[in-house]
């Protein structure tokens, strides 16, 4: 599940947050798949989901820097 820069980018906190929780468990669903042994559907997708896991966490913390930016 590839997710594009500016359409994370659209998004608002809440949204963003909901989005990782689900990439989260869906990671987490590969691993366990890994783990015993079955072959996940799209082996390249762990990389994807990871990807934009850390590209969310990015972009909370550019929002959040920009907000502490404005309050001085």
């Amino acid at each position: 599940m590839k997710v594009k820069n500016n359409e994370l980018r659209k998004l608002s906190e809440n949204q963003l947050d909901e989005k990782m929780i689900e990439l989260r468990k869906e990671l987490i669903k590969i691993n366990a798949q890994i783990s015993t042994g079955t072959v996940p559907e799209n082996p390249g997708n762990v990389r994807n989901v990871k990807k934009t896991i850390a590209r969310i966490l990015t972009i909370k913390t550019e929002k959040k820097r920009e907000a502490n930016k404005t309050k001085q």
